[in-house]
């Protein structure tokens, strides 16, 4: 939680030392520039094996928060975020007619700290480490046929790496100065497991979002 935090602080803090500093700009940013959000979305979400993509079965979740937008020169821009977001994976088989899921759901709060180019104002693409802290992590198996909970395990995550590290590229479009959409794909960095065998695969988490922003 404190290292989460203090990425967090420092960026921010980073991001406002520059925009007092930067004189080679066209023009001149300042504290009344920074503008501030929430957004929400849907998580296509999965887990891989040292990055092989084969084999993957998809989770859909959600993801909502609260941003920053950092002008530190004319086209470039800082946006660290606070979400709590939805990874995990989900594999569907077929017995007697009935359909069943195994689902893994794992929920972190995630910083991501994007940095961004604006093409025109209201577009941009970005890229930047996303940091997550796991809060929830729990299996169900579920007939979906008729819609009822089989087994579902309890929290298991003290037995999972609680840090997350994740590389993210996106990009968005703005319809007005306040609503727009967004698109965006972290790749995992780290292994979801604690403690596991120098001769087996790590695994990470894989998701990709899309939803919408308001900025104040």
């Amino acid at each position: 939680k404190k290292l989460i935090l203090g990425i967090a602080v420092l960026s921010t803090s980073l991001a406002f030392a520059q925009t007092t500093t930067t004189t080679t700009t066209t023009r001149t940013t300042s504290s009344s520039d920074v503008r501030f959000g929430i957004k929400a979305g849907m998580n296509v979400s999965s887990l891989s094996k040292d990055g092989a993509l084969e084999d993957q079965g998809s989770k859909i979740g959600f993801n909502a928060g609260v941003f920053a937008t950092i002008p530190v020169a004319e086209s470039f821009s800082i946006q660290p975020e606070v979400l709590y977001t939805q990874y995990g994976d989900k594999y569907d088989e077929v017995v007697l007619g009935n359909r069943y899921s195994r689902a893994r759901h794992l929920d972190y709060v995630a910083v991501p700290v994007m940095f961004q180019y604006n093409f025109v104002p209201n577009f941009y693409v970005e890229a930047g480490p996303e940091f997550g802290l796991l809060v929830n992590a729990k299996n169900k198996f579920k007939n979906e046929t008729n819609n009822d909970v089989i087994t579902e395990s309890g929290d298991y995550k003290d037995d999972l790496n609680s840090f997350n590290l994740g590389i993210g590229l996106g990009a968005g479009y703005y319809f007005t100065d306040n609503i727009g959409i967004t698109a965006r794909y972290v790749a995992g960095v780290t292994d979801i497991a604690k403690d596991r065998p120098s001769n087996s695969d790590a695994v990470r988490n894989n998701t990709f979002q899309v939803g919408l922003a308001y900025k104040f």
